[in-house]
């Protein structure tokens, strides 16, 4: 009985520690390698996880010669957002730490979804600027009981296995990774680590606004860990199902690697024999990644109308369907999956010497010396002879350069209008790079 008191106090004690420089290293360390003199960028919102993980990755930076930057997100939700972004400026000045403030460009309107719309703003401005500045590392303050929080939240949404490993350690984004080094931390050491040092932190009055679902199982907490749901107990169960996951994640992999060729155009062949062969729930997965990686959406669609196209494709698929953004279409013994044309993105005006994402599938590079005037869409009806390469039912969904006469080019069919000069479109890429690749970076536990 003492024994296990002796225990139990013991384990209060560590888990209400400041984190040492020691230990966030190897965390850290399990991301590596990085480059020679790395630049991190740092999401940092003022709160105590937030800005213990900024002054925890500027020692560790400095220590390995290189340095970071403190990204602020101005959601403009409330009054007081731009003044407390200031103060994290304030606070990170003193201590020789760079810090940008982002600004949303536009106040939200509504009330549905407040905090998932600004979610998608805060990681679109963070990767942004991750973008334009050449960094390659997002760290993230996610700890151990946001990652118990996620799992119970999936739970209650009827997640799968992926849903309820949780948060990754890893993230790949299109133009640099997210990582989480804090995922198995508790909260009370980053509190602990600020306390240590005097520094103050900002507390969000919308963490305590039980409007909000994450508020509300946080007020559970005391009844949840009273039946044994602590946040270690629960972070341990994603963990566990973190490693399942990898493993079918791995077994997914290889059999989309013998069942879908991809075209550079955007759209698939799939060997449905192949996928139906599988065991159901690598195939079932199997399809969502082919559905993702076409139709170019930053989530799968529901698993209900999932299942009912996958065991429409056991029982050999009579006609087209659509799901998930895309066309499926039994095409020479296989599948075709494109894009539908209707779900796709409105065109856009392009600007010489930038990147454009268009449709949650392509990157285009446009080359200074580009003419004015043009855009990126879809090809549509437009009459292109080399398009009779693709299949007809790709055909619309092309991507596909235009200026206000007609088309100017089709760069994934190597077509260029007779009149346009060819050496912008040489130093310009279009390249198909969907939001959910088809196989990415493995899903990470930490």
């Amino acid at each position: 009985m003492v024994s296990i008191a002796l225990d139990q106090s013991r384990e209060e004690t560590a888990e209400a520690a400041p984190l040492s420089l020691g230990e966030f290293a190897e965390l850290m360390q399990r991301f590596a390698p990085f480059e020679p003199s790395p630049h991190l960028a740092v999401a940092v919102s003022g709160g105590a996880d937030s800005l213990a993980l900024t002054l925890l990755a500027d020692d560790w930076a400095r220590a390995n010669g290189g340095t970071i930057t403190a990204l602020t997100v101005d959601h403009r939700l409330r009054a007081q957002s731009a003044a407390e972004a200031a103060q994290v400026g304030a606070w990170l000045a003193r201590r020789g730490i760079a810090h940008r403030i982002l600004t949303r460009p536009s106040e939200p309107s509504g009330t549905g979804g407040i905090q998932a719309a600004a979610r998608a703003a805060r990681y679109a401005l963070l990767e942004e600027w991750c973008r334009a500045k050449g960094v390659l590392h997002l760290l993230l303050a996610h700890h151990r009981e946001d990652q118990a929080e996620t799992l119970l939240l999936r739970l209650a949404r009827g997640s799968g296995l992926a849903g309820l490993a949780a948060m990754a350690g890893v993230f790949e984004r299109a133009d640099c990774r997210l990582l989480r080094p804090l995922l198995g931390v508790p909260r009370a050491r980053l509190v602990a680590t600020l306390s240590a040092i005097a520094q103050p932190w900002i507390e969000d009055p919308s963490n305590h606004d039980r409007a909000y679902a994450r508020v509300r199982l946080r007020k559970s907490a005391p009844a949840l860990t009273e039946a044994g749901l602590t946040p270690a107990r629960l972070a341990a169960t994603a963990a566990r199902l973190g490693k399942a996951r990898v493993t079918l994640e791995a077994e997914v992999a290889t059999l989309l690697a013998a069942a879908v060729e991809f075209h550079p155009a955007g759209f698939a062949r799939l060997d449905q024999t192949r996928l139906t062969a599988a065991p159901a729930a690598v195939g079932r997965r199997g399809l969502a990644a082919v559905l993702g990686a076409v139709g170019g959406a930053p989530f799968a669609p529901r698993s209900g109308r999932l299942d009912r196209l996958y065991d429409e494709l056991c029982q050999e698929l009579k006609g087209g369907r659509t799901l998930g953004g895309c066309r499926l279409l039994p095409h020479r013994g296989g599948l075709l999956v494109c894009r539908e044309a209707a779900a796709m993105a409105p065109s856009v005006a392009l600007a010489p010497g930038t990147i454009v994402y268009w449709d949650g599938r392509f990157r285009l590079y446009l080359a200074a010396e580009a003419p004015q005037g043009l855009f990126l869409g879809a090809l549509g009806a437009a009459p292109v002879d080399a398009a009779r390469r693709v299949p007809g039912a790709v055909r619309p969904s092309l991507a596909a350069l235009s200026d206000k006469k007609t088309v100017v080019a089709v760069p994934a069919l190597g077509y260029r209008r007779a009149d346009v000069e060819g050496s912008w479109l040489s130093a310009s890429s279009l390249s198909f790079r969907p939001t959910r690749p088809l196989t990415g970076a493995s899903f990470t536990v930490v």
